[in-house]
């Protein structure tokens, strides 16, 4: 069966990205569209829509109002179905020829939380996202109606994808790189060193350095069970981090800036746990921690508590207290390393292929009937 993919921006790395470049290699046969291709060479596509060719690529803020219409003007594709991987718009994909009546499905990270669940996402409690979100809600549902099937990464977001779009979906977790971390990490010797020079012991935060993400709560944890921290990552909130570490737990943690794949890897084998505040839909890097062997203490809302077994593979945290943290990293250290690593490997990329063809297979199968 020929097909096509579709996904939103493309960027050189990112949860949803990592999905998309699985698909890829499920379906190599299968033609590629997307609103942009800035991915630096990491992806190759067939098709961009017209915002690309438009001072509004890469500006994804400012072109969001006029994504719905983007898609809504794709070419002429010979193909049997469509699968759209979505975290905002990319399930209203339309094209022309035999694709326009092709049955479309659709991998849903979220449905957009920019305004359905703003709550969850800062970014849609800016005056201009609260000015678009009700018409655009109409339009997201309705469209959303198109679909002849569509699967969610979580039942966090099954539950979403139910309340925002009156739709029913298939849970399929997305694919982790679980082997990689199987293996120690082949470190150069600027990695090797930066290694060297942390702490013997130390809880692990790991993320872009924005406030959603919520490290501070990584060092809180540090604080609470006395044990040094180590954030790794870059971004924005970086400046309010180091000033939070300095008052909080003052030459007690340690910034890692940017990690590569290999100290990446090296920083999860080697960590007490990770810590993981952040509410996500799934969340990868929880995963990877547990393919480390090492435990992951992290918000008992969202899609970790899906992946982490409390007390087995370490510790879902509600209110992030004091003592709920300190008594989360007890029983984080208590856990074993082989029941991590097996929690790990039910979510490979292995695993998300094969449940991934049945759902595309039994879905055009389905719509034909």
């Amino acid at each position: 069966m020929s097909g096509v993919l579709v996904h939103e921006w493309l960027a050189p790395r990112g949860g949803s990205e990592n999905v998309f470049e699985s698909l890829t290699r499920i379906f190599p046969d299968a033609a590629r569209y997307c609103l942009w291709n800035d991915s630096d060479g990491r992806f190759t596509v067939d098709g961009e829509t017209w915002l690309a060719r438009t001072p509004l690529r890469g500006h994804k803020a400012a072109a969001l109002p006029l994504m719905p219409f983007a898609w809504r003007g794709l070419p002429d594709v010979d193909a049997e179905w469509i699968l759209a991987s979505s975290h905002l718009f990319a399930h209203h994909a339309r094209f022309g020829g035999t694709a326009r009546h092709a049955p479309k499905l659709v991998y849903a990270h979220t449905p957009a939380r920019y305004i359905w669940n703003p709550e969850l996402d800062g970014r849609g409690s800016s005056l201009p996202a609260r000015a678009i979100a009700a018409p655009l809600k109409r339009l997201d549902r309705r469209r959303a109606q198109e679909p002849a099937a569509i699967a969610a990464n979580s039942v966090f977001v099954q539950e979403r994808i139910a309340q925002a779009w009156h739709r029913e979906s298939t849970v399929i977790h997305p694919p982790v790189d679980v082997t990689g971390f199987l293996r120690p990490a082949q470190l150069d010797e600027h990695d090797a060193e930066t290694l060297d020079a942390l702490p013997e012991t130390f809880l692990l935060g790991f993320s872009r350095f924005i406030p959603y993400k919520r490290l501070d709560l990584v060092i809180e944890a540090g604080v609470a069970a006395d044990v040094p921290v180590v954030l790794a990552g870059a971004g924005p909130d970086e400046a309010r981090l180091r000033s939070f570490a300095a008052e909080r737990a003052p030459g007690r943690v340690v910034f890692v800036d940017s990690p590569g794949t290999e100290l990446y890897r090296a920083l999860l084998q080697r960590c007490l746990a990770l810590v993981f505040p952040a509410i996500e839909d799934f969340g990868i890097v929880p995963v990877e921690a547990m393919a480390a062997g090492r435990p992951v203490i992290a918000n008992a809302i969202g899609g970790t508590a899906e992946t982490i077994v409390h007390g087995r593979t370490g510790a879902l945290v509600e209110h992030w207290s004091h003592d709920e943290l300190r008594r989360a990293v007890t029983t984080a250290s208590g856990v074993s390393s082989e029941d991590c690593r097996t929690q790990g490997m039910l979510f490979s990329e292995e695993v998300f292929a094969d449940r991934i063809r049945a759902w595309v297979h039994d879905s055009v199968d389905g719509a034909g009937a």
